[in-house]
């Protein structure tokens, strides 16, 4: 950042009074300008014993399969986030259940939550930020071409749960990309 928001004057690195970060600030009207981590709000889509997954149609990891999921937008509580990704990425209308996981991906100032969604109908369709759309079955999972590792954590804890009989909500301190790479398998 090099210009305020508020005024467009130069802004300064430096730490305000009463706090313990270095900060934006303003070198005129002193505002300072906050930046902190962007919200990942995405689904686990389910239709019977099947997940929804999205090969995604653009970069980071443009082919890759993913959950649908992407930045929760001003005015909208994470849950709704979710089931409009869901619908913009997938075409499938959803009924949100609890959140699943929260992991933390500080190195990329992000945090992704997933929630549990039940698909109202086998209807799906890609969407203009998705090549295919797909349902799976755990064993049909394209586990080396999962797209980030939140998405694979998430989906290695669900099926984990649903085999023991019990869904838990799950988080994750830090992850980072290079817990996943692309010839990875499980």
């Amino acid at each position: 950042m090099k210009y305020c928001t508020c005024c467009g004057s130069p802004i300064t690195l430096h730490i305000p009074a009463d706090d313990t970060r270095l900060r934006h600030v303003c070198t005129v009207c002193q505002h300072i300008h906050y930046l902190n981590p962007r919200n990942v709000v995405g689904s686990i889509p389910i239709w019977q014993q099947q997940v929804l997954l999205c090969r995604r149609a653009i970069e980071p990891r443009l082919g890759f399969w993913t959950l649908p999921a992407g930045f929760l937008e001003i005015g909208e509580s994470t849950s709704m986030g979710a089931a409009r990704e869901t619908l913009e990425e997938a075409g499938a209308e959803v009924d949100i259940g609890p959140l699943y996981s929260l992991l933390n991906v500080a190195h990329v100032e992000q945090v992704h939550l997933f929630y549990l969604a039940q698909m109202r109908s086998a209807d799906f369709l890609a969407g203009t930020e998705s090549l295919e759309v797909a349902l799976f079955n755990e064993a049909d999972i394209p586990w080396s071409e999962i797209a980030f590792p939140t998405v694979k954590q998430t989906l290695l804890w669900f099926f984990a749960d649903r085999a023991a009989g019990k869904m838990a909500t799950h988080f994750a301190g830090s992850m980072h990309s290079r817990d996943i790479l692309p010839h990875e398998k499980i």
